[in-house]
């Protein structure tokens, strides 16, 4: 045989311990991955931003009692954990906004997508949702 047609290894049995760990996963599997826990993050987070929603139009002492519990907390829960909640959300939201607008874009364009442009777009999807959680995070932990 020569170089050129050597035959690719089979990996018939695959440790999930030994193989897993040493796989590096392209960008694009990375913002897949976080794109479908994004959308899990939002759902099961759903019954806090109903609550939010709901403390925030209600009254103006609902409202009253919405912004204390990020700030002094609720019962024994402290308020950063409200404001790591609300970070996630945030996180959460602009990840699977832009990873959607990524999808679309790719569906739309089929010609144009090409394995470069899905690892650019995968880095500019996970740089942008990074940057702006970051930003708005720090507005949330009142940084500035």
């Amino acid at each position: 045989m020569t170089e050129l047609a050597k035959k690719r290894p089979e990996f018939r049995n695959i440790n999930a311990f030994k193989d897993l760990t040493t796989y590096r996963m392209a960008p694009a599997a990375w913002v897949s991955i976080l794109h479908r826990a994004s959308g899990v993050i939002m759902f099961l987070l759903l019954p806090f931003i109903l609550w939010m929603f709901d403390k925030s139009v209600s009254s103006e002492i609902s409202f009253d009692q919405f912004t204390a519990v990020f700030a002094a907390g609720a019962g024994f829960v402290p308020g950063w954990f409200f404001k790591l909640m609300a970070l996630a959300l945030i996180w959460a939201y602009l990840h699977h906004f832009i990873a959607g607008l990524r999808h679309l874009w790719m569906d739309v364009s089929h010609d144009a997508v090409t394995k470069e442009f899905g690892k650019s777009s995968a880095l500019f999807t996970l740089a942008v949702s990074i940057a702006l959680a970051v930003v708005l995070g720090a507005k949330l932990f009142g940084l500035y």
